[in-house]
């Protein structure tokens, strides 16, 4: 039995992962996505990331290191880098070889799912490379426009999704789950 791959996107309504000039979570934290957040932290996961989300995350000034920091310093995490010598946060671990083997890897021998945080490009990776179980996307409701700064789907392989679920957090953020299918793309 392998475990899944959870993979986790927050965006803009026009697709953007990222934001130059606009606060965290887009201006939308609330309540329901605060409990959302704190209830998959508390999930048993092993964190995947690459090297520039573990810097930001590990990197965090003390004033910024609330509950949530604490608790993903404690859950088991590797980061994919060709650059990193080592990793100063706890339980973290550095892995350099072919992603798509490394993830299948982790995936045959972990007992609890592997969810990516942050990492767009690892993100990216995972999608295209057929190896993603579970896509979550947390839209926020906004056009980001000039201030988007990560294309959240550019350069990703075509593939089949089913809804696998959906519901809105504070009455204003959508957090839409699919899976995969398997089936081919028809093309015209």
């Amino acid at each position: 039995m392998t475990s899944d791959l959870i993979v986790d996107i927050f965006l803009s309504v026009d697709g953007w992962a990222g934001s130059d000039g606009l606060p965290g979570y887009f201006g939308y934290f609330g309540p329901e996505l605060e409990e959302w957040i704190n209830a998959e932290s508390d999930a048993p996961q092993l964190v995947v990331m690459g090297r520039r989300t573990y810097e930001a995350l590990a990197g965090l000034p003390e004033e910024a290191k609330d509950a949530s920091w604490q608790r993903l310093t404690e859950l088991d995490k590797v980061v994919f880098s060709t650059t990193l010598t080592r990793v100063a946060w706890p339980n973290t671990r550095i892995l350099r070889g072919d992603l798509a083997h490394e993830i299948q890897r982790l995936k045959a021998g972990s007992a609890v799912p592997l969810r990516t945080m942050g990492s767009l490009s690892l993100a990216r990776q995972l999608v295209s490379a057929g190896l993603v179980d579970r896509l979550r996307l947390m839209t926020f409701p906004l056009f980001a426009g000039d201030a988007g700064r990560d294309p959240a789907f550019a350069g990703i392989t075509s593939a089949d999704l089913e809804l696998a679920g959906h519901r809105v957090l504070d009455g204003r953020i959508l957090l839409s789950e699919y899976r995969p299918t398997g089936k081919d793309i028809p093309r015209a």
